[in-house]
């Protein structure tokens, strides 16, 4: 049984480990995975058709807790524990609730202090007990009347409103004051782990398709002396199509993986002649986790060749490999009366809205199918591709976009700049 520290509008956790509100998705998978003998039959749990209504959920089923990530930015917005007869839990380092200890309401006001007085619901018939950052909830199922609840009554904890002994039956960890107009906050200083974010990419344009990524990075940097004085710093950097392996370096630091392509599944798709020629070396990704980017250097010259910018979607293969992109992409309009006008694709358009907004049809797609092996079948199914304006869609049955990837010239002029480009 797991014994947990609750931290009020900030973790749960122990010294091993902490699920602490603004996590992003992949640190929550990470230690989960990293505790896998202790922590058990977990459930990933998301809305395959509508992946942005629901919150996506960790449903660690063995212990009783539900981590809910915000469907937009996938931080962790809410920690619930929903089965407390599974787990320990402390405040200040003493417990509330394990197996000599019943969680009872005499036992949260001698912990917890009564601060404010509940709220009772009838519909549920759940009364809540309301803390900053923290609520617990009581069920009346087996009580033979509902409590005697006061709108103005404003004296603490009282008997009259909640009977005698009566137990938690749930408790959510969140930020701020309340739990229904709780957002995820921005991500704590402690989980960067040395890691540098993207807040958003911008795709940079010329005249005729993309050009290069302007991107908004988020770092923990520390002040001269102590890690205590860690603070975030924000940058921007750009980098461009024919940058040279050393240039995106120097703008993006390290990637946290290069990958040499063994093969190039879609020559079979290029003009007849290339299919013939075998390629004497390998062109090479960095893959740049924590963006959520991927660049594809030239093997021969060493230059940029490709961006690949990823969504981060439950339900597609490469889900939780990658942070989700935050892309901006403007697409060139080419309906009547619209000439020079552009849109913005993000990471949340559909790929339906996309084509009313071009104006025209776009050519069939390319099917996409993934596996671990060739024996294997990918459970998600298969994906289309589409290209468009120098770059390939590569949209999930929901409609949703899966990936971008954005190529061009193997080397862009000299003279174009960033003032060049809209």
């Amino acid at each position: 049984m797991l014994d947990l520290e609750v931290v009020p509008e900030r973790s749960l956790g122990n010294e091993q480990w902490e699920f602490t509100l603004g996590m992003p998705l992949a640190q929550a998978v990470a230690i989960l995975q990293k505790h896998c003998r202790i922590i058990k039959n977990v459930q990933v749990l998301y809305s395959e058709q509508s992946p942005l209504s629901h919150d996506l959920i960790l449903n660690l089923t063995q212990d009783g807790i539900k981590l809910l990530f915000d469907a937009f930015n996938q931080r962790l917005k809410v920690i619930e524990v929903y089965d407390l007869t599974k787990v320990k839990l402390k405040y200040c380092g003493v417990h509330f609730n394990s197996q000599a200890i019943a969680p009872t309401i005499e036992q949260i006001d001698q912990s917890f202090g009564a601060t404010h007085p509940g709220v009772y619901n009838s519909a549920e018939q759940l009364f809540h007990l309301n803390f900053r950052g923290l609520s617990f909830s009581f069920q009346l199922d087996s009580w033979t009347e509902a409590p005697k609840y006061e709108p103005n009554f404003a004296h603490g904890l009282a008997s009259l409103q909640i009977p005698h002994g009566a137990t938690v039956k749930r408790m959510y960890i969140y930020s701020g004051n309340s739990l229904q107009d709780t957002k995820a906050p921005i991500m704590p200083l402690s989980c960067f782990l040395g890691n540098v974010y993207a807040e958003s990419v911008d795709v940079l344009r010329d005249g005729t398709g993309p050009a290069g990524l302007r991107l908004r990075l988020l770092a923990a940097g520390c002040g001269p002396g102590l890690l205590a004085d860690a603070k975030m710093r924000v940058f921007e950097r750009s980098v461009y199509f024919g940058d040279s392996c050393q240039d995106v370096l120097s703008m993006l630091g390290s990637p946290h993986k290069v990958f040499y392509k063994s093969e190039d599944k879609m020559k079979i798709h290029s003009p007849s002649p290339h299919k013939q020629v075998p390629s004497k070396c390998n062109d090479y990704f960095f893959n740049y986790f924590t963006l959520g980017v991927d660049i594809l250097f030239d093997a021969n010259t060493h230059k940029v060749k490709k961006f690949v910018l990823h969504t981060n979607y439950p339900g597609h293969y490469n889900f939780n490999i990658y942070h989700r992109c935050e892309f901006k992409i403007p697409l060139a309009i080419k309906k009547e009366n619209a000439d020079g006008q552009t849109e913005t694709c993000t990471t949340y358009s559909k790929w339906d809205n996309i084509q009313e907004l071009l104006g025209h049809p776009v050519e069939k797609p390319v099917v996409l199918h993934r596996s671990s092996s060739p024996n294997n079948t990918n459970p998600f199914g298969s994906t289309f591709c589409f290209g468009l304006q120098r770059m390939i869609f590569e949209v999930m049955q929901n409609n949703h976009i899966a990936s971008v990837t954005l190529y061009g010239p193997p080397r862009p002029g000299s003279h174009l700049r960033t003032a060049e480009l809209s």
